[in-house]
Parts: structure tokens; C-alpha cells; sequence
């Protein structure tokens, strides 16, 4: 057994628990900073990836209406739509569908694609009005056409 002198002393170690306020503040700032960087160019790609999709979507439905065509020596009118590739049209001889394996879907931006038939660029025009939903625009506003 220890004597009393030889005992070591029980010291309470001071442990400091949590942060101060001006380094939750430091970091917060920091964070905000490196956002304010970063979130502009992830927004860009996003706008970007949503284009992609809808080029990619317009060359699918591009190549159903080639195929319908194949079946039926005629694209669908303006009237008939983008609906004739998954229903046959009233009047159709040939019809061997659906040309789709899915209903039509929307472009990116949740509108319907604008189907001309006979288009004033090609026998068809097939086009997305981008993120405003209009003709024209600019950036992710902008036009998305089966011909260009």
C-alpha cells in the first residue's frame, strides 16, 4: 500500500467542450464563401445537363417519327402530335406501334415538345422552348429544335 506522500495527487484535468462563437462564425463564413464560388458553376451545369436531355429526348422522338414514317409513308400532322406514336391515329393504314416504349414525355423543364408537321425547316420540326417555356431566349431559355 502507498503512503500518503507517495499517493499522487487526483487532479481534474479541465476539458473545454464545444467552440467558441467566433469560431462557429469563422466557419460559417468560410463555408459561405466557398458556396458563393461553387454554387454558380453547379447552377450552369445543371441548366446545361437539362439542354443535354432534351437534345437527346428530341433524337429519340425524332427517331420513333422516322420509324412511324417508315410504317405509314407519312409523318403525324400537327394535329395527330407526338400522341400518334403511341396510339394509332383514326384513319392510318400500316400502323405498327407504339413507336415509343413510354408515353411521350415532357422536356426538362416539365412542358410538352412543340411537333410541326410539315415543318417550315424539315418535314417535321420538333422543338423544346427551353426553361421559360417560349419561343426565343437565351441560355437555358433558349430554343432546343430538331434542326439545328
Amino acid at each position: 500500500m502507498l503512503k500518503t506522500s507517495e499517493r499522487m495527487p487526483i487532479r481534474r484535468k479541465e476539458i473545454s467542450s464545444g467552440f467558441t462563437l467566433i469560431e462557429l462564425l469563422i466557419v460559417m463564413i468560410i463555408v459561405g464563401l466557398l458556396a458563393s464560388l461553387v454554387a454558380p458553376k453547379m447552377f450552369r451545369q445543371l441548366g446545361e445537363s437539362k439542354q443535354k436531355t432534351a437534345r437527346a429526348q428530341i433524337e429519340l422522338l425524332g427517331t420513333a417519327l422516322d420509324t412511324y414514317r417508315l410504317d405509314t409513308d407519312q409523318y403525324p400532322t400537327t394535329q395527330q402530335g407526338l400522341k400518334a406514336l403511341r396510339e394509332k391515329p383514326q384513319g392510318v393504314e400500316d400502323w405498327n406501334g407504339p413507336y415509343l416504349p413510354k408515353p411521350v414525355p415532357k422536356d426538362p423543364w416539365g412542358n410538352e415538345y412543340v411537333y410541326k408537321s410539315p415543318g417550315e425547316h424539315n418535314p417535321y420540326d420538333l422543338s423544346s422552348y427551353g426553361a421559360d417555356g417560349q419561343s426565343g431566349g437565351e441560355g437555358e431559355d433558349a430554343d432546343i429544335n430538331s434542326w439545328e
